[in-house]
């Protein structure tokens, strides 16, 4: 009866107060998610200090430091119009930044670059929640989060400063804005479709075979929108236009001339098949290698979560683009890495359908199994991706990026004059790590024209010391010289009788990937 009472005399809730509480109470959770995953990409950003692909370096902080600096290598194909300065320019205000303050010392020049990818990277984390949380609810959305900040190759590559890590953030950011995934508003598709539409040229803007994705979202609009006219007219075509013409703009500003980069990328990649230059794979990769190891043991909840779920849009367009990069003969772990978070995703489903299992039986007091299930699968997944993300993000592959640290601390010190890169060209970091303005030579690999000439890392690699001879008769000798030591076996005897003697030697890698093993990396240095 006091209860009664108490609420008769409750004054009225005014209803915009009422909103204001629950978005309140909505952002409030979301600011706490943001800030945990903004801690721990930069921790994940700071012990990543191994290195991957070459593009991480020379597509992105290269084109960056020679923009900031007026020094820096541009590869073949900046000099074919294949790539957009949209994504470098990033780097190069942050470069800038760091010069006006006194900061681009070797540490922060090589590790700011890698924090401004990790603010990106929590941005991703934090989207894929909410898209988790549309569409299965909170327990998903948590076991989602979960999933992406311990799988092992989100780990080792999301705080990297390629333009894949990029695009996968706004490939998620969008996903949450498209009507046609997540909502059926009217009110809500109409404000949300045109930011989901940017965001998604956006992303084809930095990495033109984005438009992958974004086909098959764009087909799965027409079909389900009721406006199909307005779509194509008053959205896709105004802001795919606006995007364009500002980054064509942006390239003309850059490149001098007039270049339409999506066109020559495609022409390139698609169309003339210039992509198998760099290797080809066969067609199943992804489905038996590629992406079994980026998701690795959370494949099997992958694979769960989607057929529990039946959430065959998202699924869809993870096998579409699966699907689609399996026709290119060119293949990479990376190309495929925007659709892994959604993978993830439905390995958080699977998880939450377990946890929610675990507690309806506990509750029945049937039995405990099901929570000791819990706990297994966690601690399974757990003790599979945590060493592997460790080992590969701090161990594997680290003696390229160590040697460059060493070369520009000793640079600093006036004590390198110039560098000679003898390894596979773009296997080190170049500039952009070095920091000073020095001659520095490295093996080219630019595409040859004639099909089958080999190009000077080619060569090198099959006669290491033939190749050397010769080049010595045309070089002035170098003050440091960098070298794999599978390569260094052949040339030992040829350098010391040149003059030159090991200095440093760096611990690389403790098996081989695509090459002969290369243990460690080794710097000599010319006597007297």
């Amino acid at each position: 009866m006091r209860r009664r009472k108490d609420q008769a005399f409750q004054a009225p809730i005014d209803e915009d107060t009422n909103e204001k509480s629950i978005s309140s109470q909505y952002s409030s959770p979301l600011n706490k998610i943001f800030t945990l995953c903004l801690v721990l990409r930069i921790i994940n950003s700071l012990l990543v200090q191994t290195y991957f692909n070459p593009d991480e370096h020379w597509q992105s902080l290269e084109v960056a430091h020679r923009i900031a600096f007026g020094y820096g290598h541009l590869t073949w194909e900046w000099r074919k119009g294949l790539r957009s300065y949209l994504h470098p320019l990033l780097f190069a205000a942050l470069y800038k930044v760091l010069a006006f303050l006194g900061l681009d010392s070797p540490w922060f020049m090589t590790r700011t670059p890698r924090l401004l990818q990790s603010i990106f990277a929590a941005f991703g984390d934090l989207y894929l929640y909410k898209l988790s949380k549309n569409l299965f609810g909170d327990s998903a959305a948590n076991w989602a989060l979960f999933a992406q900040l311990t799988n092992w190759f989100m780990f080792f590559c999301i705080t990297r400063t390629l333009s894949n890590c990029l695009e996968s953030v706004l490939t998620l950011v969008s996903l949450y804005y498209w009507p046609c995934i997540t909502v059926s508003s009217n009110a809500y598709s109409s404000s949300s479709r045109k930011f989901a539409l940017a965001m998604a040229a956006l992303a084809c803007a930095i990495r033109p075979t984005s438009a992958i994705i974004w086909i098959y979202i764009g087909t799965l609009e027409l079909l389900f929108a009721r406006d199909k006219l307005k779509f194509v007219l008053l959205d896709v075509v105004p802001i795919g236009g606006l995007v364009l013409g500002l980054t064509t703009l942006l390239d003309r500003v850059m490149y001098g001339s007039w270049v339409i980069v999506p066109l020559n990328f495609v022409k390139f990649n698609f169309l003339s098949s210039g992509g198998d230059y760099y290797g080809t794979h066969p067609w199943h990769w992804y489905f038996s290698q590629g992406f079994t190891v980026m998701i690795f043991t959370y494949l099997p909840f992958s694979f769960a979560g989607f057929i529990m779920s039946k959430q065959w849009k998202l699924g869809g367009l993870v096998a579409w683009v699966l699907g689609t990069y399996s026709l290119l003969g060119h293949k990479e772990f990376r190309f495929v890495l925007p659709v892994l978070p959604l993978a993830l995703m439905f390995s958080g489903y699977s998880l939450a359908k377990l946890r929610s299992s675990e507690l309806s039986q506990r509750k029945l007091k049937e039995s405990s199994s099901s929570y000791v299930k819990l706990q297994m699968v966690v601690f399974f997944l757990l003790l599979t991706n945590i060493p592997m993300a460790i080992y590969m993000s701090m161990v594997h592959q680290r003696g390229t990026e160590d040697v460059m640290n060493y070369l520009s601390t000793e640079a600093t010190e006036n004590k390198v004059k110039n560098i000679l890169f003898l390894t596979p060209c773009h296997a080190t970091p170049y500039y952009s790590a070095l920091h000073h303005n020095l001659p520095m030579r490295f093996l080219d690999c630019t595409p040859s024209k004639q099909r089958g000439m080999l190009d000077e890392s080619d060569q090198f690699l099959l006669n290491p010391l033939g190749f050397a001879i010769n080049m010595v008769k045309n070089w002035s000798l170098p003050s440091h010289v960098v070298m794999f030591d599978a390569q260094e076996k052949l040339l030992k005897e040829f350098l010391l009788s040149s003059g030159f003697h090991e200095i440093r030697r760096f611990f690389h890698a403790h098996f081989k990937v695509d090459r002969d093993l290369q243990s460690s990396v080794v710097v000599y240095e010319l006597q007297g």
